[in-house]
């Protein structure tokens, strides 16, 4: 009988090994944002804007994972983005517009490669754009106009061949204008005005024949600029598509733009 014992061990050993426990699944079902319930398979789209919200965007909000579109537009929030939005990688449409959001744009945002439109404008956010911004190349709309961003503009925005809206207007961008924006032979709409841009502009700009759209007014742009300037497709006679004033400019000034719209330059580094 005794040596019976050590199989009698060796099969209580396999009976008890056979099966490990399974683990729970805690992936949510629901999540609540501002007191309200939302299904985490159902909700697709999300629009609360102009409702008034306050306080915080919770991280809870990178659960709603099968959203398509996400309008938080024109509410009274505080604090920044989540990191946790780059979690909504089926996301097309994102809008936090004018809803006095600060901090800095999360580098998650690259994640979203499915986006389409991104507009980020009329807030208080700061420090640099990231340079993940250039992973988004379905974007067609990037609008990061009047916040506060420091810094280089990125020149991975070149990779967004795809954009016919570029805003970056109002913020406090440094440094010169990269060469790489002359990839995006989409864009109508380039608005740059109203930052601490220095240099020229590159000439890769005036190839860009789709613009129609160009304001690069209140900065501390130098240079000349070449009759080239007259092939984009600009009404040079109408200062709401085109401002270049309140720069460092130098003549002689292209013959498509009437020296009334040349307006106010700083010409005193001029030869």
């Amino acid at each position: 009988m005794k040596r019976l014992y050590p199989l009698l061990f060796i099969s209580v050993l396999i009976f008890c090994g056979c099966e490990e426990p399974k683990e729970e699944d805690t992936t949510p079902t629901e999540v609540t944002l501002w007191g309200i319930v939302y299904s985490v398979e159902n909700t697709t789209e999300l629009d609360l804007s102009y409702n008034e919200l306050t306080g915080s965007i919770s991280s809870e909000i990178g659960n709603l994972t099968n959203l398509t579109r996400l309008n938080l537009g024109h509410n009274e929030l505080t604090g920044s983005i989540p990191s946790e939005i780059g979690n909504l990688t089926n996301l097309e449409r994102l809008y936090f517009y004018g809803s006095q959001l600060t901090g800095s744009i999360p580098p998650e945002i690259g994640n979203l490669t499915n986006l389409n439109y991104l507009n980020l404008g009329d807030n208080q956010l700061t420090s640099s754009i990231p340079s993940e911004i250039g992973n988004l190349t379905n974007l067609t709309y990037l609008l990061l106009y009047n916040n506060q961003f420091t810094g280089s503009i990125p020149p991975e925005i070149g990779n967004l061949t795809n954009l016919t809206s570029l805003r970056l207007d109002s913020n406090q961008l440094t440094d010169s204008i990269p060469s790489e924006i002359g990839n995006l032979t989409n864009l109508s709409i380039l608005r740059l005005g109203d930052n601490q841009l220095t240099g020229s502009i590159p000439p890769e700009i005036y190839s860009l024949t789709n613009l129609s759209y160009l304001r690069l007014n209140d900065n501390q742009l130098t240079g000349e600029i070449p009759e080239s300037i007259c092939n984009l497709n600009i009404n040079w006679n109408d200062s709401y598509t085109f401002r270049i004033s309140t720069n460092q400019f130098c003549p002689p000034y292209p013959s498509c733009i009437d020296e009334d719209y040349v307006g106010e330059q700083d010409t005193s580094g001029c030869d």
